[in-house]
């Protein structure tokens, strides 16, 4: 759906020749040239990506026609407006005021922070991201890309170890956190955050300064993971907490550590400042608006009462009852629908579970007569 999506509406406004706000050209990839296909592929890639981060902040909560919904309105709309403004030549963002533009390298802010506001997701996802931030460099054999991707793929795997050991050390030593636990899924989570913030400026950072990004990221997730359940804000896996709240940092971090052009390269310059300025002005106006755009949407899908699954199916699962097969192997796991052992699953009116078991049940033991004294 993500890839229909944008290849029908979302590339044309992400890259397609327009206004400063959005392009109107390359609709169904019409008149796009051989050359670009490959940038698309590429660039669908992230769209997608801005779409699946809303689903680890909606898992088992979500019915699967609004999750349909929601995913092509992100891969459409929400996701390629903040595209052009960014990554487009002719976006206002990118484009910016003399030399202060928008600086955000493989999308801190323009992937993770709108995947992560419209969610308000280990180790597999961990490489994937490898391959985004060395893959944003687009060449390797020519003017000087090697070593840039060198030095990427060097930064991202210190922010991603920096995240995982903050997060782990953070989540055993402070109560606020948990306290007295080595967690696994804090630790990964961690590292996430790490990649996530070294997005923005893994090609023009020293890995000292993305060392020190990703742990400030792992430190922003757990505070905005306890944010989140203090307030009661539903995060389960921690989507918005690791995408949102790292994101945002990342694209703050920047214009702090860019060995070319930031405030502590340049001795605190006021072309720096404005640098800095431009960012968080961007990032200001993609959060406006990604939430604005999400909340309608997510507003509009609920009235109309195709978002949430019932109250029973959230809590047994979405498997059996909505997909008719179980997501784990029954004798390992269970299916959350008391079918322990061999039964036949028939679905109801309303998508619930009828069972009945197939063996006949057991008759009990007899009682034995007494004889009376």
């Amino acid at each position: 759906i993500g890839a229909v999506s944008f290849w029908a509406i979302g590339y044309a406004l992400a890259f397609g020749k327009g206004t400063p706000f959005f392009g109107f050209e390359y609709f169904f990839l019409i008149g796009l040239p051989l050359t670009g296909y490959s940038y698309w592929w590429y660039h669908y890639v992230y769209a997608a990506t801005a779409s699946t981060i809303v689903s680890g902040a909606v898992a088992e909560r979500t019915a699967f026609g609004g999750y349909l919904v929601y995913s092509s309105i992100i891969t459409a709309f929400i996701y390629p407006i903040v595209v052009h403004w960014a990554w487009d030549p002719h976006g206002w963002l990118l484009y910016g005021v003399g030399q202060v533009h928008y600086e955000d390298f493989a999308g801190s802010s323009v992937v993770h922070c709108v995947g992560g506001l419209v969610a308000l997701g280990g180790f597999i996802l961990i490489f994937g991201l490898f391959g985004f931030n060395v893959g944003s460099q687009f060449r390797v054999t020519f003017n000087g890309g090697g070593p840039v991707a060198a030095l990427i793929a060097v930064n991202t795997a210190m922010a991603c170890s920096g995240g995982g050991l903050t997060a782990l050390l953070l989540k055993r030593l402070l109560p606020r956190f948990g306290g007295k636990k080595w967690s696994l899924l804090v630790c990964l989570n961690g590292s996430l955050a790490g990649i996530v913030s070294i997005c923005a400026s893994c090609n023009a950072v020293y890995p000292w300064a993305a060392l020190l990004i990703g742990s400030i990221a792992a430190t922003a997730y757990l505070a905005w993971s306890d944010l989140f359940t203090r307030y009661l804000i539903d995060d389960p896996l921690d989507a918005a907490a690791v995408h949102m709240g790292a994101g945002m940092w990342g694209v703050i971090a920047q214009p702090i550590f860019n060995f070319n052009t930031s405030l502590l390269y340049t001795g605190f310059a006021g072309l720096a400042w404005a640098r800095l300025g431009w960012n968080l002005l961007g990032l200001i106006c993609i959060v406006l608006w990604t939430g604005l755009t999400s909340t309608l949407m997510f507003y509009l899908l609920n009235k109309f009462g195709l978002f949430r699954v019932s109250e029973e199916i959230e809590i047994k699962g979405l498997d059996l009852p909505i997909h008719g097969e179980p997501a784990y192997p029954r004798p390992a796991y269970g299916s959350g629908w008391g079918m322990d052992d061999d039964y036949d699953v028939e679905e109801t009116a309303g998508l619930l579970l009828k069972q009945r078991k197939v063996s006949e049940p057991e008759p009990e033991p007899e009682k034995e007569e007494q004889n009376s004294p």
